[in-house]
């Protein structure tokens, strides 16, 4: 709950607030009436309604963080924010091509992680699984069109040459 009890020189009452997407929501509820402050019956009908409209805002806020953890940002060249391509270094020394995949989970409310070999799988199936692991943690169904989007972000066999050339090389 964001109700708090504000008691300074300049203000005496309730402020709510809540983040919702990136913006702040503040609003001051009064416990003064011609100069005196509340008390009884009235303070806590202006109780109620701080509490209402934290209410309102809770529900706004869920709603939009519920949104906003099943959207998928691809950026312009086609990466996947979440899912990245390393080499790993192996224990051995050599280092293989992996996709990296670490979101915050829906479904486990923690960031969850996990690689998948792109040597083991092929390009193609490695593509599919990490694509799997990512919708399954954002709980995003596989009818829809960010899953679509997701499995056309896959890199081509020149853009993975590229990116294995470059990583390599030290560069992203």
């Amino acid at each position: 709950m964001s109700v708090e009890l504000l008691d300074t020189p300049r203000f005496h009452g309730f402020r709510v607030r809540r983040q919702i997407a990136g913006k702040t929501y503040q609003e001051y509820f009064s416990l003064k009436a011609e100069g005196k402050r509340l008390r009884g019956p009235k303070r806590a009908a202006i109780r109620e309604q701080a509490e209402l409209r934290d209410a309102e805002l809770e529900r706004l806020q869920t709603a939009a963080r519920e949104k906003a953890a099943r959207e998928v940002e691809i950026d312009a060249k086609g990466h996947v924010r979440g899912i990245l391509f390393r080499l790993k270094r192996e224990k051995s020394g050599t280092r293989t091509p992996v996709f990296q995949i670490g979101i915050l989970s829906a479904r486990e409310g923690k960031i969850v992680n996990t690689t998948v070999s792109i040597n083991r799988h092929g390009l193609d199936e490695a593509w599919k699984r990490a694509v799997d692991f990512y919708v399954d943690h954002k709980k995003i169904s596989k009818r829809s069109r960010a899953y679509r989007d997701l499995q056309g972000a896959k890199p081509s066999e020149a853009q993975f040459q590229r990116m294995v050339r470059q990583a390599a090389r030290g560069r992203k």
